[in-house]
């Protein structure tokens, strides 16, 4: 079964949480941890991999090349954030089938003017429904898998109001899109109230210190929300740790004290699937080698 299908198969049966990624390594730890999906966070990308706002800057071939890396170093389904597809229609197209051979699940795309900004943002400009449609249609006709989720995403609760953001959804489902993504909606009762006016898989964005209330997985449920994202929260725990240690290690000359909130070497190793043991007695040298040095 490819992992397109296996989210399918989720989000029919319930609502999946995917907590947010930055790198392979992380994309492991949210398997481990039992999480039926990951999200590839595109503000992760950026933000970790090129220390650079969420405006837009990594490219398509540099998304697609990160996006793999999870994908590939888990077994449970990935969807990755596509920004605005990268262009107009012909780019969005693109954009599916690169995603797909890099081994994504499923995608969302945005209806937000190049360059975007962070959908928790002021400032934002949107595309008209048509331009948004055609990127849309663009894409699933583009697909090979007919199982690769496309998430249509709208900014429009930001620039419009929700009565806007009801109406564009749905003519984005009318379009091909198989999800929607409301991106900011501002209270617990407008996601109930979103949830009853669209009639299709949804996705929920619990980022932290956005529009959004921070609801709970139950909570979405209830509502009708299949999906639930959690983009950022990983990387901003990784990175508040690391902050507090670099500054514990410059004030007092070890890391000593930060050995007990460290993962080990061990622990590493396991996640990786490395056996440092076996991989030496591969390097070992048999009996019969030996004994023809000898002779």
């Amino acid at each position: 079964m490819s992992t397109a299908k296996r989210l399918r198969e989720l989000i029919s049966d319930g609502c999946v949480p995917m907590p947010g990624v930055f790198n392979a390594s992380m994309g492991r730890l949210v398997e481990q941890a039992g999480f039926p999906a990951v999200y590839i966070s595109g503000a992760g990308l950026c933000n970790a991999t090129a220390g650079v706002p969420d405006i837009g800057l990594l490219t398509l071939t540099e998304v697609a090349q990160l996006a793999g890396y999870v994908a590939r170093a888990v077994k449970i389904p990935c969807i990755v954030d596509a920004d605005t597809g990268f262009g107009g229609a012909e780019n969005a197209a693109r954009t599916i089938q690169e995603l797909e051979r890099a081994g994504l699940a499923g995608c969302h795309m945005e209806d937000q003017e190049f360059p975007k900004r962070c959908g928790h943002l002021a400032g934002k400009s949107l595309v008209d429904v048509e331009e948004m449609n055609g990127r849309i249609a663009a894409a699933v006709a583009a697909r090979r898998d007919p199982d690769f989720l496309l998430i249509a995403r709208t900014d429009a609760r930001a620039v419009e109001d929700f009565a806007r953001t009801v109406e564009r959804a749905n003519s984005y489902l009318a379009a091909g899109a198989d999800a929607i993504f409301p991106e900011a909606l501002q209270t617990e009762q407008e996601f109930r109230d979103f949830a009853k006016e669209v009639d299709a898989p949804l996705l929920a964005n619990m980022t932290e210190f956005g529009k959004s209330p921070l609801l709970s997985l139950d909570q979405l449920a209830s509502f009708g929300y299949q999906m639930v994202i959690y983009p950022q929260t990983a990387f901003r725990v990784t990175m508040k740790a690391a902050g507090d240690m670099l500054r514990d290690l410059k004030e007092q000359g070890t890391q000593e004290s930060w050995l007990d909130r460290m993962q080990t070497r061990a622990e590493l190793y396991k996640l990786l699937d490395y056996d440092p043991s076996a991989d030496a007695e591969k390097k070992r040298p048999t009996s019969n080698a030996q004994h023809s040095t000898s002779n």
